[in-house]
């Protein structure tokens, strides 16, 4: 019986072109804010800095290779084609006749790997350089140089094995296969094995064993039955709580606030997952350029796991600014500085400033307007709380009220657990309206308070899982002695499909009531609800949505209720396209009477970016208003719920 074993370690055209120029500014300017670049280059041309310097070959050998898979499967081909990168590199010479065997034989061993990959542990690689076999070259070879040197690979895949037996041992004993893709009678790539072997270690792990490993990775293929048989060991090691927690590579961060934030110096029972979750929680803080947490080799005498956490700051301050565009809103235009650690326990400071709906109106005057001020103190009292405090100034105008505010306010944000926030606060606002009831001022006095929970597997472009919003915003407006409340909710929920999530299917329901105020124009109109634009019903200009008086204004309303639904579907890696359905109502009432549902509904185009992706979605209303909005073109970054 032939066996082989392998063992191892553990306007039209106008404005849709303004809508993508503004987008690709945006993606420009953002790139160029996330990397130290040495030069910029667009469409091959260095637009500033200097190109990378050719790393000169010494004794340069030229030559010529060819490769023959020896399979009609096409994704192999490919596989093995790209492996081959005496193939792929056949332009730039090698240095000296050695390196040309040394890239042979490193060329072997990744086809080689392709082959396990695809269970095909019976294939075999042969190349020959200027007709000699690899393996029979002499230790210091010499090539006629007068023409390129020819190089030949020769593959010969192989039928694909089938699992035939699998052995978990030690720790891992008793555990199923199956629950590792290791299925008896299907095909069990080298890849596969590997990723078993990892997740066995990981789950023996999740058990407290911080000392656990890998102890047995054996494959063995039985070539006449073509199979292969697949034994994995793993020692399990005592179950451990963690120990001492030691901070290196801090500047000026704390390293008191680092080991106290990442929540790990609390003695509890060891777990991988949770060291994750805190090297993730020390990312998000946005100081630390790195961090990594390692583990101890042994456990003290008290039978806990040391661990070190190792940080390596970033940069403090920062700034930036960036672009957005809609058809019916016009542009818009922000820009900010930041501070990411004011006093050395990642407090942040943030100033920004935004103007908006240029174009949407030619008179500078009716633009709007937003300055602010942001302090935000993470693990303020408690590792799980942030404190956040915020003074704005904003002056609005956009088609349905004009309105100048001034808003301080602050909040202490809870967190439950990985998914659940509270958070509460207070808000004092001056407000100067002048809408459908006239000229009125108001001088509010709110406590929101909020609960989240976002179980969604990626902020930036969810695949799967949900998000849900609840908040109350309980208010007294003091010149005319009234009391409202609002009350909203939101959930939206994700469902990838296919190997790759290549097709999710994205909804959203959000709704609310204002309860209070003997009349509507108790509540101040900034506060009163509206739908239309990006963030609501696309193809209606921001808040177009409204119940109207006689007279054709705008008044805002008591509830609303919205609905959108999105296939979100990839055409390329980078590339995918978005039709969209938007549905929305307002009303005076404290429940909407969907008396007037209106509707838009159109398609985006993604681009996929580290920073989230780049959105460009073109909607029309399905029952427009008279003389309202006839579509409307979206540019930003993110998905759009």
């Amino acid at each position: 019986m032939s066996k082989s074993v392998f063992r191892g370690k553990a306007g039209g055209a106008d404005k849709l072109r303004r809508a993508a120029l503004l987008v690709a500014s945006s993606s420009v300017l953002a790139l160029c804010s996330i990397s130290d670049a040495h030069a910029l280059k667009l469409f091959g041309i260095t637009l500033f800095g200097e190109d990378e310097e050719e790393i000169e070959v010494i004794n340069p050998v030229a030559y010529n290779a060819t490769i023959d898979t020896g399979t009609t499967d096409e994704n192999l081909a490919e596989r093995l084609q790209n492996a081959a990168s005496l193939v792929n590199d056949d332009e730039q010479p090698v240095s000296g006749d050695l390196g040309l065997v040394v890239k042979a034989r490193e060329d072997r061993d990744r086809l080689v790997a392709v082959l396990y990959e695809d269970a095909r542990y019976g294939g075999t690689v042969h190349i020959t350089i200027q007709g000699r076999d690899l393996d029979e070259l002499p230790i210091n070879p010499t090539f006629d140089h007068t023409q390129p040197v020819p190089v030949t690979i020769t593959v010969v895949p192989g039928p694909p094995f089938a699992l035939g037996s699998v052995n978990f041992e030690g720790a891992a004993a008793g555990r199923n296969p199956a629950d590792y893709d290791l299925i008896v009678g299907e095909q069990a790539g080298s890849r596969l094995i590997l990723k078993a072997g990892e997740q066995l270690l990981v789950d023996v792990k999740a058990g407290g064993r911080p000392l656990a490993r890998l102890t047995e990775r054996q494959v063995t293929a039985d070539h006449p039955t073509q199979t292969v048989h697949v034994a994995l060991g793993v020692a399990g090691g005592p179950v451990a709580n963690l120990g001492p927690v030691a901070v290196k590579g801090a500047r000026t961060v704390e390293p008191d606030f680092i080991a106290s934030y990442s929540r790990l110096d609390k003695g509890d029972r060891y777990s991988p997952e949770q060291l994750r979750k805190a090297s993730e929680r020390l990312r998000e803080l946005g100081v630390f350029g790195s961090v990594t947490i390692r583990e101890a080799d042994s456990l003290t005498p008290e039978g806990t796991l040391p661990l070190t956490i190792e940080v390596s700051e970033g940069k403090h301050r920062y700034f930036g600014f960036g672009a957005q565009y809609s058809s019916l809103d016009g542009a818009g235009l922000q820009g900010y500085w930041g501070h990411r650690n004011l006093f050395g326990e990642a407090e942040s400071l943030r100033i920004e400033g935004e103007v908006s709906g240029i174009e949407a109106t030619t008179e500078v005057e009716t633009f709007n307007y937003a300055v602010g001020i942001t302090f935000i103190k993470p693990g303020a009292f408690v590792p799980e709380a942030t404190f956040e405090a915020r003074l704005q100034a904003l002056s609005e105008s956009p088609d349905t009220y004009e309105a100048q505010s001034v808003i301080g306010s602050a909040s202490i944000s809870y967190e439950l657990n990985e998914t659940d926030v509270l958070k509460a606060g207070g808000e004092i606002a001056w407000i100067n309206t002048d809408d459908a009831f006239g000229k009125n001022e108001y001088l509010t006095f709110a406590v929101p308070f909020s609960f989240e929970r976002d179980a969604r597997d990626n902020k930036l472009n969810p695949t799967e899982g949900y998000r849900t919003t609840l908040a109350a915003n309980p208010t007294y407006e003091a010149f005319n002695g009234s009391v409202f409340s609002s009350f909203e909710g939101s959930i939206s929920g994700y469902l990838g499909f296919g190997e790759d999530d290549n097709v999710v299917l994205a909804g959203r329901l959000a709704a609310g009531t204002l309860i209070g105020g003997d009349q509507l124009s108790d509540i101040p109109v900034t506060r009163r609800f509206f739908a239309g634009g990006g963030g609501s019903v696309r193809g209606y200009a921001y808040q177009e949505i409204s119940p109207y008086n006689d007279a054709d204004e705008a008044l805002g309303g008591r509830s609303y209720g919205l609905a959108s639904f999105e296939v979100r579907a990839r055409i390329t890696e980078d590339i995918g396209i978005v039709p969209f359905i938007d549905v929305g109502t307002v009303s005076t009432e404290l429940v909407p009477d969907f008396s007037d549902i209106r509707a838009g509904a159109g398609i985006g185009i993604r681009y996929a970016t580290p920073f989230g992706p780049l959105r460009l979605d073109v909607a029309l209303p399905l029952q427009p208003y008279e003389g309202g909005s006839k579509y409307g073109i979206y540019a930003g970054i993110g998905q759009a719920f």
